[in-house]
């Protein structure tokens, strides 16, 4: 390891993050806030990622980062994508861990970044270690503390984690960052955090709804929600925003079904001012992934559907800390009267709003990411 601290002007920085129809699209979205903080203090950024359906490739590309292409393998693959069973999410990779780093390895040693930064269930130890140089540091991003690494530095932002749940998952000497005062937000979610929350302190009335079921949400789930509506005590001049991401399958039916709401109601797709409509809306209902800290920073009270299992934990925890509210899974079957339930006392009941609002608030204030930054970039060791 290096003793002195880097040059910044020289940092590289590789991730290795993927997204696609299953993954969703949360993983490269956090990792793309981070890679964007870092050039703006002068580092070079690189990004690894297989090209499954659903990729994000084309949007790292846009954004002016280099975005070095993995085939995916599962389009002529015939036997089973991994020699074991572990991590648990190993599917999502596509391949064995061991395929995937030998076409990673090469890569990481062509662009000897001074850190990797590795946000993917389906990777651990085993791949960090094939493909880490010795002087390269390496950052992952977790949500799960199920499997082990060989990190410097580990970033875990959500709500009830601590850094103990990482004990003999990391080398002693690893940094753990812990919770959600260290959420990966773009700067603009701080930007407006005051404004957002002084004008919710007016106890405005519900005049907005704000819809973000993930950008994929492949299995319709946003649709599922705008039927439900139809059955919930609203206000009739209401106005419904739906965001998507125009990789979602579902697309083209929910404009459909957002047309014969009776409210006036707008979908929208890869929008770039999301911390505008957050800070605008009155309520919103979510999914419990990476984008419930954008609304925890801006105070926006939120009904929470979660869609994935790994899901869970983040919304039990934020339902018990008071700062949203979960209607639990999408496959159950009470979500539905829930959704009523809570619609009724979030829209009429001002004061419980309010105490959305103020729970929510206090769980971050969205510097996590520059937080970060300096330490990556201060040759913290």
């Amino acid at each position: 390891m290096r003793n002195e601290a880097p040059d910044i002007s020289t940092q590289v920085v590789v991730f290795r993050a993927d997204a696609s129809l299953e993954i969703g699209t949360g993983h490269i979205m956090r990792c793309l806030t981070l890679a964007e903080a870092l050039r703006k203090q002068g580092a070079e950024c690189h990004f690894l990622c297989r090209e499954h359906a659903g990729h994000l490739i084309d949007a790292i590309e846009a954004r002016g980062f280099n975005a070095h292409r993995l085939l995916d393998e599962s389009l002529y693959r015939t036997s089973a994508p991994t020699r074991d069973l572990q991590p648990d999410h190993a599917h999502w990779l596509g391949t064995s861990w061991e395929s995937d780093a030998e076409a990673c390895g090469p890569l990481i040693v062509q662009l000897a970044p001074d850190w990797l930064v590795v946000d993917h269930y389906a990777l651990d130890a085993r791949w960090e270690a094939a493909v880490l140089p010795e002087q390269t540091r390496l950052l992952v991003i977790d949500d799960l503390a199920d499997r082990a690494h060989c990190a410097h530095l580990l970033l875990d932002q959500n709500l009830g984690r601590e850094a103990e749940d990482y004990i003999g998952l990391v080398p002693a000497e690893c940094r753990v960052l812990a919770g959600p005062q260290f959420a990966l937000l773009r700067p603009e979610f701080a930007e407006r955090r005051e404004s957002s929350l002084a004008r919710r302190h007016r106890h405005p009335a519900v005049k907005r709804l704000l819809i973000s079921l993930g950008g994929v949400d492949k299995d319709n789930s946003t649709g599922q929600v705008l039927d439900a509506l139809n059955a919930c005590d609203l206000p009739n001049d209401l106005e419904i925003t739906v965001v998507m991401g125009a990789t979602a399958p579902w697309l083209e039916e929910v404009k459909t079904r957002a047309v014969e709401l009776p409210w006036s109601t707008e979908v929208v797709v890869n929008v770039s001012d999301m911390a505008r409509r957050m800070a605008e809306a009155d309520l919103a209902i979510g999914a419990a992934g990476s984008t419930t800290w954008e609304r925890c920073c801006l105070g926006l009270p939120t009904l929470m559907l979660v869609l994935a299992e790994n899901q869970q934990h983040i919304a039990q925890s934020l339902h018990n800390a008071g700062a949203a509210l979960t209607l639990g899974s999408i496959d159950s079957s009470a979500w539905k009267p829930q959704l009523q339930e809570y619609i009724a006392k979030s829209v009429f009941e001002s004061a419980y709003r309010q105490t959305l609002t103020c729970d929510a608030a206090n769980v971050t204030n969205g510097t996590g990411v520059s937080t970060l930054v300096g330490l990556m970039l201060e040759g913290e060791r």
